[in-house]
């Protein structure tokens, strides 16, 4: 077997681009950053040099409003994605904001975002969404020593993920294990076998766990430089540890 070359990890600015055209382009957006209630004035930056990018396709079990206006910089991919995001946050309300920071997303229907559902799971195959290639659990997985073995595992677990949200998307399901966000994988160190979660995770080592988690994350997003083909979401910072 022909071992893949790793990319380097995404800078922060490099996964805020890619989490925007991953989500935006069939999704949802969630993105907060501005303290007035009324929309701002949006600048119109130029289109800059970069090559095109596919136009977006209008959902249909979600038409925009009336207001909806077709030439925002945010909708052009001739833009920038740091001048789409700018100006598309630019364009929100304090209450639209607000609305995008919790689990359930709502939709903002007058700037064409459609509701979205953060939360969806991924540990040893896409879960809770109907049939699915499962793979062994974690604490499995991480018998088998073999961290270029689960690259491989997650990249077909994001073929699958990507497959199944836009299945949903196509039939107006946006709620809950229907969205591109998953969190997984579990990176917590397995060091107490009363902890009922132990089977989650790559076990007590934390070598071991950290080279089954990277290649689980690269996997799952993908090598492309600007387009995340999933998100994975390393768990749990804060506790379990």
């Amino acid at each position: 077997m022909t071992k893949k070359p790793f990319p380097k990890l995404f800078s922060r600015r490099q996964f805020l681009r890619g989490l925007f055209t991953t989500l935006f382009s069939g999704a949802g957006l969630a993105i907060a950053g501005c303290s007035c209630d009324q929309p701002q004035p949006s600048a119109t930056p130029g289109p800059t040099s970069e090559e095109p990018r596919p136009t977006l396709t209008p959902d249909p079990t979600h038409p925009p409003d009336s207001t909806l206006d077709p030439s925002a910089p945010y909708l052009d991919p001739a833009f920038s994605i740091d001048e789409r995001v700018d100006d598309l946050v630019n364009r929100m309300t304090l209450k639209e904001k607000v609305s995008q920071m919790g689990n359930e997303a709502a939709a903002i229907k007058r700037l064409g975002i459609p509701q979205y559902n953060w939360w969806n799971e991924a540990l040893h195959g896409v879960a809770r969404a109907g049939i699915a290639t499962v793979f062994p659990q974690a604490i499995g997985l991480a018998s088998t020593w073999n961290p270029d073995l689960i690259y491989q595992m997650a990249e077909v677990i994001s073929d699958e993920g990507r497959a199944k949200h836009h299945e949903f998307a196509r039939n107006g399901e946006r709620g809950l294990h229907t969205g591109l966000t998953f969190w997984s994988p579990n990176i917590n160190i397995f060091r107490d076998p009363r902890w009922g979660r132990g089977q989650e995770t790559y076990g007590e080592d934390p070598y071991l766990t950290s080279r089954m988690g990277v290649n689980f994350v690269l996997g799952m997003q993908g090598t492309d430089p600007d387009y995340l083909k999933a998100v994975a979401t390393p768990k749990h910072f804060a506790v379990h540890s």
